[in-house]
């Protein structure tokens, strides 16, 4: 074992059950990730331990100790995100330093249900673009709130009277955009795919609105199908789960806007549910637009997981089986004579000598 180093901190200055939680979870949930003892004695956190995981824990500590002082209280979700911005790698290249340092600077919205602010400085980063940018195109694994955050921003920019309706939308993959054998009318056969969409409107606006604002058209909910043929004037339009459209939906999406509209797509690369994942255009659309100037595409990592604590876990853990099921085919493939690029032929044999 290396030598101890320890690292003290002083938080006289702040409100210690804002920062700790009830009975210290917070330190204990820091403690859970590095091999550290967290001590709190006069008003002084001593972080202990080997001495790349005393700075790690010392960093996240001095994120939450910054949103104390900026008047919030520390939540589950800001702990994940805390642990996520020191992990190694975490800080994305083209990030400033006031972006990973003080993401409470983003833009915030308050709704009739709740008050949305960024937890992340990529949470920041996308409610910006998705203020400036006409089309912003959010790709990262689930948890991350991709889609959550564009419904915040397209109810506020409705709210401000910068669009005149919402178009939320998705692929109906899973029935493979057949619908004609569910039970019900049209609304009744997509509703079960749209229903992540319902879930983000009533978490910030009552019933009754979003109802009355459905009845009047101003909302619209439905498969991406049904956007064939229309132009989507002074809207705002969300395009959910957008890994499972071909390239040609895609296209056709994007050349429905109109005059005044925005879009935001949103989807995770790593949940494809295509025959080829190859052919998914949220894949394929990166390098075709890469060189088109206003059009922001931002990336989500584990690291900017807000859902419950073991999400980022999960995602960790499934992207290491993946690491390793890739290792083992390669070695598979190794073992049997067969060279990678080469269409999978084995290698000619040398004919037996005369």
């Amino acid at each position: 074992m290396g030598r101890i180093h320890v690292r003290k901190i002083e938080i006289d200055h702040i409100d210690p059950l804002s920062l700790l939680g009830q009975s210290d979870q917070n330190l204990r949930r820091i403690e859970s990730e590095f091999p550290v003892q967290i001590t709190l004695r006069d008003s002084t956190l001593s972080v202990s331990g080997e001495e790349e995981a005393v700075e790690r824990a010392a960093g996240a500590l001095r994120d939450l100790i910054g949103r104390v002082e900026r008047g919030k209280v520390v939540e589950d979700a800001d702990v994940s995100v805390a642990l996520g911005a020191v992990e190694p790698g975490a800080a994305k290249d083209g990030e400033t330093a006031a972006e990973r340092a003080g993401f409470d600077e983003g833009p915030g919205y308050v709704f009739d249900r709740k008050t949305i602010r960024p937890r992340s400085q990529k949470q920041a980063v996308y409610l910006r673009a998705l203020e400036h940018n006409d089309i912003v195109f959010a790709i990262g694994p689930a948890g991350t709130g991709k889609t959550y955050l564009a419904v915040a921003a397209a109810l506020q920019s409705l709210r401000t009277r910068r669009v005149e309706r919402i178009i939320l939308t998705r692929p109906a993959v899973e029935a493979g955009e057949s619908l004609g054998f569910l039970p019900g009318d049209m609304q009744d056969k997509v509703d079960p795919y749209l229903r992540p969409l319902y879930d983000a409107l009533q978490d910030l606006l009552p019933f009754e609105k979003i109802r009355r604002f459905m009845e009047l058209g101003v909302i619209e909910i439905a498969p991406l199908a049904f956007m064939r043929g229309r132009t989507l004037h002074n809207a705002f339009v969300i395009l959910d789960e957008a890994q499972n459209t071909s390239v040609r939906q895609m296209k056709m999406l994007l050349t429905r806007l109109g005059a005044n509209s925005r879009a935001a797509i949103t989807g995770d690369i790593t949940q494809i549910d295509l025959r080829d994942p190859e052919s998914s255009g949220l894949v394929r659309i990166q390098h075709i637009l890469e060189n088109v100037a206003d059009i922001k595409f931002i990336y989500f990592g584990n690291e900017d997981v807000v859902r419950h604590r073991l999400v980022r876990e999960i995602l960790k853990a499934f992207d290491e089986y993946h690491r390793r099921e890739s290792e083992a085919a390669a070695e598979a493939q190794a073992a049997n004579g067969l060279r990678p690029g080469n269409g999978g032929e084995a290698p000619p044999r040398a004919e037996p000598a005369s």
